[in-house]
């Protein structure tokens, strides 16, 4: 059981890491889009390369999983998708009137509280999570804040980003053991991408020369991140806890400060690494404890 979550965790830290790798595009993405088109078109394209997987893979006899309704796979697809949609550009449209800075270690608040609103689905996070939490927040404000935390308005908007991302884990944790992921991957993606470009056609302006300027963004946004990356975190938390992989799927901004270091010459100061080692060792706790041997209860083999 230990190592099928471990295999569970590497999967959802590949998932971090590409998540992490796609700043660089999405940064250089809105110079020439606006936000929410380039979500929905990006997310449009990811639901594009699942769709063929997810049609053969839904024929299978094996589908609906035993004991599953044949309505339970549309849900998931409809609420993961609509989480995701109103996750992913609350914080999009919140970073223009705040820093990337605050977004970040806003956005990253979700670690906390997965835990939290787990514990209404009865989901007991074990000790090692909490000894894992303090290590990944105060690392998530050390790599992200470096100046004055003061409160704006985007990030009101972050605020709510973080909290429908701890809704889409533990919507994710949910619906994955009872659906096929590439389905789920393709339904959320496709919803998502639906939603984004009705609120984009009607409130953005969309133009060719945009879309050709941020075409290797919209490629590997869609394709890596989206198409990749979520299908990634559905596979991998059909066995791993949705607090673990919180703290896991935290690692992004860890790969977004050090891709910005690597590639858009962004600075990454002591401060910085510290904040990131701090964040790696939270992971490290969370993940390393479920080795840890646990003290089975003693009975009293029926002895008075």
């Amino acid at each position: 059981m230990n190592l099928k979550v471990l295999k569970a965790n590497l999967i959802l830290l590949t998932a971090a890491l590409v998540w992490g790798s796609t700043f660089v595009f999405q940064r250089s993405a809105m110079q020439n889009m606006d936000p929410v088109s380039f979500s929905g078109l990006r997310f449009a394209l990811g639901a594009l390369c699942l769709a063929p997987i997810a049609y053969f893979r839904s024929k299978r006899p094996t589908l609906p999983l035993p004991g599953v309704p044949r309505w339970l796979p549309l849900l998931g697809m409809v609420v993961a998708g609509t989480v995701m949609c109103f996750g992913i550009n609350f914080q999009q449209v919140g970073l223009v009137e705040t820093t990337a800075g605050k977004a970040g270690f806003i956005t990253g608040l979700y670690v906390i509280m997965v835990p939290i609103l787990g514990l209404a689905f009865k989901q007991k996070p074990d000790l090692g999570l909490w000894l894992a939490l303090p290590l990944a927040v105060t690392g998530m404000y050390l790599l992200s804040v470096t100046d004055a935390f003061n409160l704006a308005p985007g990030d009101g908007l972050v605020l709510i980003c973080a909290f429908m991302w701890a809704v889409h884990v533990l919507v994710v944790g949910y619906f994955s053991p009872r659906m096929d992921s590439f389905v789920l991957g393709f339904g959320q993606a496709f919803v998502c991408a639906v939603l984004s470009l009705i609120y984009a056609l009607c409130c953005e302006t969309i133009t060719w020369e945009g879309v050709w300027a941020s075409r290797y963004a919209l490629l590997y946004g869609g394709i890596g991140s989206v198409a990749i990356g979520f299908t990634l975190q559905i596979i991998g938390q059909k066995d791993s806890p949705a607090a673990h992989a919180a703290i896991i799927l935290q690692l992004e901004a860890v790969t977004a400060a050090v891709s910005g270091w690597l590639f858009l010459g962004e600075s990454m100061t002591t401060r910085s690494f510290i904040g990131a080692g701090l964040m790696l060792a939270g992971m490290l706790v969370a993940q390393l404890w479920v080795f840890v041997p646990k003290r089975k209860p003693q009975g009293n083999n029926g002895t008075p």
